[in-house]
């Protein structure tokens, strides 16, 4: 079993995350949701842990969380098959209440687009050229 990440991310209101993070193609894990959180399967290996803040502050113990509307905390990269599956999953995240994230990074070997999602968490999907990897 490979090594998983887990991205554990406070939101403002759990439902409006929901929907956008299910606009994305993420998979709801209703295991390891409840009316607090809200586990989205990315693949194999990456999971998001949608939580309320009071969840995540609960879980951190910590009083509080970063404003990620104003100050960046983290951004979260996927490496997606094609570059028409950035533009198709940037698109749905725009759609379902996103935000454009930067430019778009053109590059011809590679190419990304970031959307941050209603609370201001950046998540960015990059496409590379196999062929452009060094191996």
């Amino acid at each position: 079993m490979p090594n998983m990440i887990f991205v554990n991310l406070p939101v403002a209101d759990l439902d409006t995350s929901k929907a956008f993070y299910s606009s994305l193609g993420f998979t709801l894990n209703e295991q390891f949701s409840d009316e607090q959180t809200a586990s989205f399967v990315i693949s194999d290996a990456i999971v998001a842990m949608i939580m309320t803040e009071k969840r995540f502050t609960e879980f951190t113990k910590q009083s509080g969380t970063a404003e990620a509307a104003t100050a960046r905390e983290v951004i979260n990269a996927l490496g997606v098959e094609t570059r028409e599956e950035v533009d198709r999953i940037a698109d749905a995240g725009l759609t379902a209440g996103g935000s454009q994230g930067g430019d778009t990074q053109d590059h011809g070997f590679m190419y990304g687009r970031s959307v941050d999602d209603p609370d201001g968490h950046r998540w960015e999907f990059v496409w590379m050229d196999p062929s452009a990897i060094e191996g």
